[in-house]
């Protein structure tokens, strides 16, 4: 049976899928992040996850693959076309990762995605198809509200608390238990961690769990933290907006582990004034749905509920370590 192939490549995580011509999950890897910016080894990665694919894989008839920094840097866009055109035999066509989940998110309709993982973008649609994004700078001096920003600025609060310069012994316990650092020299163990990360923006990015842990319990430092980063994430729907002079299709959706955060999600809500709309997919769906939709199949909202229900049944098999 005819089959389509989706690779959903993030910064900290990547998922290759194929899915059938009735929108039902074959195969489902995943894999380490495969962004080019800040992982050297991510061609290793890209083409090691093709192969595990294998037979699978070259019996699609055309693959979409939702990769991070395409479009972005010309560079890099041209290595990650030619490495899709050295792994896949299958016709296949490439997007940036952002623009995925916002077909994901909406279906293929119009709408303003703001996806908050390792880093952060808005991706815009209006009625017309025209596209626009806000923010997706870069670690460097942007990807505000992220996972990476939530995990430096706690460094940074840290550092602060182990100088006395800031008053937050919760957050520094907690920190050092999380991390299982020695506590006997807490500002060396902090400087010795930073230096030897392998992988410094996944592993920053991977303590925006423990602040909303603690923000869970009430920590005002671990609150003040994820306030000012979605803060940051409504300006880019804002932004979006009013780029788009959206005044009557105020809608909007979100993707990215840090909208796991109840208290995230709450706040960006309020802060634009609009309740968002539940993503009709993850983003690995979208890069699916395109696939299909390049190859006229007829994709309709029955299609759409079988893939969403046979992606959560796979990622839930992934998650408690089944195949």
């Amino acid at each position: 049976m005819a089959g389509v192939l989706a690779i959903d490549g993030g910064g900290t995580k990547t998922i290759l899928a194929t899915a059938s011509r009735d929108g039902v999950i074959g195969t489902w890897l995943e894999g380490a992040g495969i962004n080019p910016v800040d992982n050297p080894d991510w061609l290793a990665g890209f083409e090691a996850q093709i192969r595990a694919a294998g037979a699978a894989a070259q019996a699609c008839d055309h693959a979409v693959l939702a990769l991070p920094a395409y479009g972005e840097i010309a560079a890099v866009t041209q290595s990650q076309n030619q490495a899709a055109a050295s792994a896949l035999g299958q016709s296949h066509a490439i997007l940036n990762d952002v623009e995925a989940a916002h077909v994901a998110a909406f279906a293929g309709g119009p709408g303003v995605l703001i996806l908050a993982g390792t880093g952060s973008m808005a991706w815009a649609r209006d009625e017309h198809g025209n596209d626009l994004r806000v923010g997706g700078w870069g670690d460097a001096f942007g990807d505000e509200g992220s996972a990476f920003w939530i995990g430096r600025e706690t460094i940074a609060r840290v550092s602060q608390a182990l100088d006395g310069r800031l008053t937050a012994p919760a957050l520094a316990d907690a920190f050092f238990a999380f991390l299982a650092l020695d506590r006997a020299d807490r500002p060396h163990a902090l400087l010795q961690w930073h230096v030897e990360l392998s992988h410094p923006r996944s592993q920053i990015a991977a303590l925006s769990v423990l602040v909303d842990r603690l923000a869970e319990t009430g920590d005002a430092t671990a609150v003040a933290i994820l306030d000012e980063a979605a803060e940051h994430l409504a300006r880019h729907v804002e932004a979006a907006w009013r780029r788009m002079d959206a005044k009557t299709c105020r809608s909007w959706s979100y993707a990215g582990g840090v909208f796991a955060s109840g208290h995230v999600l709450a706040k960006v809500t309020a802060r634009v004034g609009v309740s968002p709309m539940p993503p009709r997919l993850p983003p690995i769906g979208g890069a699916l749905l395109r696939a299909a939709q390049d190859l006229d199949w007829p994709v309709d909202q029955a299609w759409i509920e079988r893939l969403r229900a046979s992606i959560t049944e796979h990622a839930s098999r992934a998650r408690n370590g089944r195949s």
